[in-house]
């Protein structure tokens, strides 16, 4: 039997492909489920737990080496009410917290590792500047929401475990997120870039995404925070221009104004409209391509 992992938010956008990875690598998944179902699979098996009550199945990290904590509640899901915003940071935060008890009340467990996302929202809204792990925080409700989360999983320093921070850019996957919501305008016709198109968009595609999971999982010396995102961040006029490329589309239309995204997503325009150029020679210095 090979190494046992738990993932938290393992039926998400990147939990099932890194589902997927993990297993034809030669380790057997745990899932933490707020409805745990058999997968079918002899080597995932799922747990109950409740944040909101504060119940976890002890015996998820039994055997457990390394988690990977994914879970959180979606940032572009529903508009960002004062309720909303306290969701998307309580989720998150107060998940890895009922996990650090747990490791606190069993201090023979075997978990060495936690290996968590964050997201590029980090840094705000940066216009050109080139960021790195080593740049300060934006200001806003993203970056907000992002040093709450950082700074509750590095928590897990306190109890000798290595701590892997990930800070993902846009995940380019036809099975969700940006990519299909960015390319459907495109399909019809009606593509065009988002405000004045400048701003800056840190991709990355989604087998890098999970490639880049296993590596910090493989890799012990590594540990601190990493850009998630490809080597060659794209302005959303660039990135829409090559979407309409690839789908054989024409872009007529002219750029969607700002007053327009404020109309329809209030807030929430900040997570297309903030400009984030970032730096992934961090992660290349170790050795990831």
């Amino acid at each position: 039997m090979g190494k046992k992992i738990l993932i938290t938010g393992g039926s998400g956008l990147i939990g099932k492909p890194l589902t997927r990875l993990l297993l034809q690598s030669g380790y057997v998944v745990n899932h933490l489920s707020r409805n745990p179902q058999p997968h079918g699979n002899a080597n995932i098996h799922v747990f109950n737990w409740d944040i909101e009550q504060q119940q976890l199945d002890e015996e998820c990290i039994n055997g457990v080496e390394a988690i990977i904590h994914l879970a959180g509640a979606g940032i572009e899901d529903k508009r960002w009410t004062n309720k909303r915003k306290e969701e998307i940071i309580h989720s998150r935060t107060a998940s890895i917290s009922l996990i650090y008890n747990l490791l606190k009340r069993k201090p023979d467990h075997q978990v060495k590792s936690i290996i968590s996302a964050s997201a590029i929202g980090y840094y705000g809204n940066r216009k050109n500047e080139l960021l790195t792990e080593s740049s300060a925080a934006g200001s806003g409700f993203l970056p907000e929401a992002c040093i709450a989360w950082e700074d509750a999983v590095d928590k897990g320093t306190e109890l000798n475990l290595r701590v892997v921070t990930l800070r993902t850019g846009i995940v380019l996957s036809e099975h969700g997120g940006a990519l299909p919501q960015l390319a459907k305008p495109i399909k019809f016709g009606l593509g065009a870039a988002l405000g004045n198109g400048r701003q800056f968009m840190p991709w990355i595609h989604i087998q890098d995404v999970i490639r880049m999971y296993l590596f910090a999982v493989e890799n012990p010396d590594i540990a601190g925070t990493y850009n998630m995102t490809s080597p060659n961040p794209e302005r959303n006029l660039e990135l829409t221009e090559a979407l309409a490329m690839v789908l054989d589309k024409k872009l007529w239309l002219p750029h969607v104004p700002v007053f327009a995204l404020q109309m329809l997503m209030g807030e929430m325009k900040a997570i297309v409209l903030d400009s984030v150029k970032t730096s992934a020679e961090k992660i290349k210095s170790e050795g990831f391509r």
